[in-house]
């Protein structure tokens, strides 16, 4: 088949419990402006049982149409379920490009369609553009994060791509728009289905805000040092109303959980504010947070390569530093 056969932009709407992923809009919003740039549509993918009320929100985000495959069977995520009926909207569709949130989802269905339909697939990207010829542009770190490499699927097609959350921003909603919703036939070969759900249980989570979606993060590194310097940081962080985050160093010490790691092999952040404390700002850090509206950066090394993306930079030491300007900020607040 030719590529011209193709086109339009497919975004893979992820829900959880009835309830639109953040990953999903901000996927819809950079599809927008691809779109634009090919002249082509933005369809949604919105599967799921019992989902169809959601397609709306979609549409709201920037979706020009959205097709909604609603079944009992598709209830819960399950690889082979999802696969089959993904592939058979890529069929019957014939999309250009088709966009996945790197979730654990996504991160798991997308590699599994690029195989049935026999095309690539990038992981991780962090830019998406559109070329000259009109090919979809996909730049990931690469090496270890050392490098950022474009990759372009120019043979094949789709072209697939896993975005992780929080690397594009999603558009305003906007009520009053108005889009198409399509219905699709749920057809599954139940033969095929090899793992099925026995019970669901939901990690106990407790009142903190996901890093990924603060407005004020206080973030710690290796330069912090121990638990006991942590709660200084803590400290910080609840007379700013803010969420405390880490570097992995800290998070391969076990000082801070994992869903609390910035980075590459982390969270994707963009904070209106971002403290970098006692953190030197290797670059697969930074591809995790150099979106930040305003970073404060404070380290021993005036040289820390944080210091190239931070707005504020303090050189000096972060423990004793931390402290003196906790307690300026308590007073500040109190008059």
């Amino acid at each position: 088949m030719n590529k011209n056969d193709y086109k339009n932009i497919f975004v893979f709407a992820e829900q959880r419990g009835g309830k639109i992923q953040p990953v999903a809009l901000e996927l819809i919003g950079k599809a927008s402006d691809l779109a634009a740039e090919l002249g082509e549509k933005v369809v949604a993918m919105l599967l799921g049982h019992n989902v169809s009320s959601l397609a709306q929100e979609l549409i709201e985000y920037g979706a020009d149409e959205v097709i909604v495959a609603d079944a009992p069977e598709l209830e819960h995520y399950i690889t082979e379920e999802y696969a089959q009926v993904v592939s058979q909207i890529a069929d019957k569709y014939l999309p250009s490009i088709i966009l996945f949130g790197a979730t654990t989802i996504g991160r798991d269905l997308a590699p599994r369609l690029s195989a049935r339909l026999t095309t690539g697939l990038t992981a991780d990207c962090t830019k998406l553009e559109i070329s000259e010829g009109k090919e979809l542009m996909m730049t990931r770190p690469a090496f270890g994060g050392n490098l950022m490499a474009t990759i372009m699927c120019t043979e094949h097609r789709p072209q697939m791509s896993t975005v992780r959350p929080g690397v594009m921003q999603k558009k305003d909603r906007q009520p009053s728009r108005e889009g198409v919703i399509t219905n699709f036939e749920v057809k599954i070969d139940m033969s095929r289905v090899k793992v099925k759900l026995i019970e669901e249980v939901k990690a106990e989570k407790d009142n903190r805000i996901d890093i990924s979606e603060a407005n004020i993060l206080v973030s710690g590194g290796r330069g912090v040092g121990t638990k006991e310097n942590f709660a200084k940081l803590t400290e910080l962080a609840d007379v700013l109303n803010a969420q405390v985050s880490a570097s992995r160093a800290v998070v391969d010490a076990g000082v801070i959980p994992h869903d609390r790691q910035v980075g590459q092999t982390g969270k994707t952040v963009r904070p209106n504010l971002y403290f970098a404390l006692g953190i030197s700002g290797a670059i697969q850090h930074l591809a995790g947070m150099e979106e930040s509206d305003y970073i404060i950066a404070i380290n021993k090394d005036k040289f820390a390569p944080i210091y190239s993306v931070s707005d504020l930079g303090i050189v000096g030491d972060v423990n004793k530093i931390i402290p003196l300007l906790t307690e300026r900020l308590k007073k500040e607040f109190s008059k």
